[in-house]
């Protein structure tokens, strides 16, 4: 399993083995030797590899991603300096950053991608089953022809009103975000984050001065806050909603002033008849 995995991720991230040994600060040989299974890596050079990939060290143990045909691999790894050495820092979790995220996806029957709608009573085991197909083959699908054929979509369910005009209970179509650094202040956009969970804001970006989003809810209800880059799972720019309620359309002082002149001039003419 190991050894499949280190292939695989090696190849999607389009390193050679040397490439790879120097990241990891081991042996181009030890780099061959557990890919062909004849040695294993210890606990330390799994977790390097884990952090590498920009997975879980259980996925990197329990997960062949080699049999997961219905998943993409999104990113690559951090960039190495002048050197050829690798940042000592952290890997950022954004794909501007550049680390490698499995994106789940499930496909008809002609091989086009479904679009699949997370209910708001899925909402809680999405946060566990984003990256898993199994767990995406449970979840209802459609398809939308309108739609790009560019780009993988997926179908929230929202809740509450921080909104409005748009209901609660209204599904939001996303189109999947590969680079964050590419959204614009102000884009509304489906965010999954192990800190809020699944919510439906404006995001303004803060990811160079300060690698964060901040949240902006169109009801001035609700005040904006921030989310920490590091708690972010998955962003989808919303490209369509779904509703059974229509949106009332707001009304202006001048607007208001004129039905009411309206009614009493309709009265006037109701009196003299």
């Amino acid at each position: 399993m190991i050894n499949t995995n280190l292939k695989f991720c090696r190849r999607e991230l389009a390193l050679t083995q040397a490439q790879m040994a120097d990241k990891l600060g081991i042996k181009r040989s030890l780099v061959g030797a557990y890919e062909e299974g004849r040695a294993e890596p210890r606990l330390a050079t799994l977790v390097n590899m884990a952090r590498l990939f920009g997975i879980t060290l259980d996925q990197l143990v329990t997960t062949d991603f080699s049999k997961k045909k219905n998943a993409k691999i999104i990113g690559s790894v951090p960039a190495a300096d002048a050197s050829g050495a690798e940042d000592d820092t952290d890997p950022p979790t954004s794909p501007a950053g550049g680390k490698l995220r499995i994106l789940a996806l499930t496909v008809d029957k002609d091989q086009n991608e479904n679009i699949e709608w997370v209910p708001q009573k899925a909402a809680a085991g999405y946060l566990n089953g984003y990256a898993d197909p199994e767990y995406l083959e449970v979840l209802p699908k459609f398809r939308l022809p309108m739609l790009s054929n560019t780009g993988t979509y997926r179908a929230f369910e929202i809740a509450g009103d921080s909104m409005l005009p748009i209901a609660s209970g209204t599904v939001i179509v996303g189109r999947y975000v590969e680079d964050w650094s590419t959204i614009k202040d102000g884009t509304p956009c489906i965010v999954v984050s192990k800190r809020e969970g699944i919510v439906f804001k404006r995001l303004f970006n803060k990811l160079r001065s300060g690698a964060m989003f901040v949240l902006h809810s169109d009801n001035p209800n609700f005040s904006p806050y921030d989310l920490n880059v590091d708690d972010v799972l998955e962003i989808w720019e919303a490209k369509s909603y779904i509703s059974s309620t229509f949106p009332i359309a707001e009304l202006s002082l001048e607007r208001v002033a004129s039905l009411v002149l309206d009614l009493q001039q309709q009265v006037a003419l109701l009196k003299k008849a």
